[in-house]
């Protein structure tokens, strides 16, 4: 079995984009779709979940830490539908927009694992409210990144645009 694929992956790209534009679309039953939104990571994903991701999902996404992250990625991108993927608008620059506190946004790159995946889920409701779209490549690699110089990285391109959209305000 292939490993899940990084944000640094062209194929993670692609499930990204193929995934929101499925949420999005009328594949979905409203029931199916209203189930999705309201997973949480630590709780038993319902059928709809795994109805759409022995489709959708990259390999590896059954173990117990990629369940996790991948029920809090598909959650997240339920809440925001139907506008869910911007590949042109990057995370750091939606939250700009939308005034994230700069100590929510240090509280979201400093955390790891569970506390991570609250945070970034409480953010994608914040975002849902505002009703804006971003780029989910982004929000994965926060989900899905391991190794520590490529969370770094992400983390790093999150707050270069945060602040450079900030500046441009």
């Amino acid at each position: 079995m292939s490993p899940t694929p990084r944000p640094d992956d062209g194929g993670l790209v692609l499930t990204i984009a193929r995934l929101s534009g499925f949420i999005a679309s009328g594949g979905l039953s409203n029931g199916d779709r209203a189930a999705l939104k309201r997973m949480h990571f630590d709780q038993p994903p319902p059928l709809a979940f795994y109805k759409m991701a022995v489709h959708y999902l990259p390999p590896g996404w059954e173990s117990s830490t990629g369940l996790k992250d991948w029920v809090t990625i598909v959650s997240g991108m339920a809440l925001m539908s139907p506008s869910i993927h911007r590949p042109d608008r990057s995370l750091g620059r939606v939250l700009a927009e939308v005034n994230y506190s700069e100590s929510r946004l240090e509280r979201l790159l400093a955390a790891r694992g569970d506390v991570r995946r609250t945070l970034v889920l409480r953010t994608v409701r914040l975002m849902a409210a505002k009703l804006v779209s971003c780029n989910w490549s982004d929000v994965a690699g926060l989900i899905l990144l391991r190794d520590p110089d490529k969370v770094e990285a992400i983390n790093r391109r999150i707050a270069r645009d945060f602040y450079f959209n900030q500046l441009e305000r």
